[in-house]
């Protein structure tokens, strides 16, 4: 029986399997055609406080199946346009984690991302605490250079601190010494941060543009988008706690004074007008944190509208 809304299963939210979207299952890497694939990457050793993220892909597919707009894609009548009409994503499932081997499961998340890559597909990262962009950003060492935009309360800038060189105080530090890196827009910084003084010298040294949320706020989305370098490919990385825990309590390291969804969502689309998106990971969705599920629906909620604006971008110029 079709599963469209014509004439077949009404298929509601809550009925059957929470694929992300519901979009198709691809559990074979070598067999991925798509635009889009989502890859889960439960990994959450790399925490210093409250640890709980591994459970955040499980939850966001949960949560995307409120949005899954499987029979007439998703009209926004603000910017009278439809997405996600048609649009070819897969979920290919989690990376394989091995209990305290931070090594062994970067290396397999890093695996399903130059997958991805290697069926030409954007790569769509649900984590997982921070630390899991590392193999994320490893995973595009034969690619273009880039410039990577990072959406945090934190800004993850640690060299090393107690031999610890893979967390997820780490991410941005170890993005930034890559050849292929070439530069960080960092949005959101803010109140009691991982990394001390020195990080923020070394951050800006390596190219980094560094913006707490009032000084967002001051220039709006449209100004801090004009800040990222037009045309240059973009690596897009979301850290939940970017937002104020208000709206998104279910994180290992709440910051108060965030954002909201539209700054992101505006700041997110204007984006991909100027530059062409080539990844995304999202982290640090800790359900348990929140029993309201407010937090996976934030994640999940903005990651099927900033997929929808790449693909409308991409369809129509």
């Amino acid at each position: 029986m079709a599963h469209g809304y014509e004439g077949g299963r009404l298929n509601l939210p809550f009925v059957g399997i929470a694929t992300f979207g519901k979009y198709p299952y691809v559990p074979d890497w070598s067999a991925i055609d798509a635009d889009v694939a989502v890859l889960g990457a439960p990994f959450d050793f790399g925490t210093q406080w409250r640890s709980g993220a591994r459970f955040g892909p499980r939850s966001v597919r949960e949560a995307s199946t409120l949005f899954a707009f499987g029979h007439a894609g998703a009209y926004d009548h603000e910017d009278d346009a439809t997405y996600l009409d048609g649009a070819r994503i897969v979920d290919i499932g989690d990376a394989d984690i091995i209990h305290t081997d931070t090594d062994g499961s970067h290396r397999n998340i890093e695996a399903g991302v130059r997958a991805i890559l290697a069926a030409g597909a954007l790569p769509v990262v649900i984590g997982g605490d921070h630390s899991v962009n590392i193999p994320c950003i490893n995973a595009f060492s034969e690619h273009e250079p880039f410039h990577i935009v990072q959406i945090d309360a934190h800004l993850d800038f640690v060299d090393e601190r107690h031999g610890v060189r893979h967390g997820h105080g780490n991410p941005m530090r170890r993005a930034a010494e890559k050849p292929y890196v070439t530069g960080l827009t960092q949005v959101g910084i803010r109140n009691v941060s991982s990394t001390a003084r020195e990080g923020y010298v070394a951050a800006r040294e390596m190219g980094a543009d560094i913006h707490s949320v009032r000084q967002f706020r001051a220039i709006g989305p449209a100004g801090m988008v004009e800040r990222v370098p037009e045309g240059a490919p973009v690596y897009l990385t979301i850290d939940i706690d970017a937002f104020d825990p208000s709206i998104a309590p279910g994180t290992g390291t709440p910051s108060h004074g965030g954002f909201l969804y539209y700054e992101i969502l505006e700041f997110v689309a204007g984006i991909a007008k100027r530059n062409r998106i080539i990844g995304i990971d999202l982290v640090e969705v800790a359900p348990d944190y929140d029993p309201s599920g407010s937090t996976q629906i934030l994640a999940a909620q903005l990651l099927l509208n900033t997929i929808g604006r790449i693909l409308h971008v991409r369809e129509n110029g």
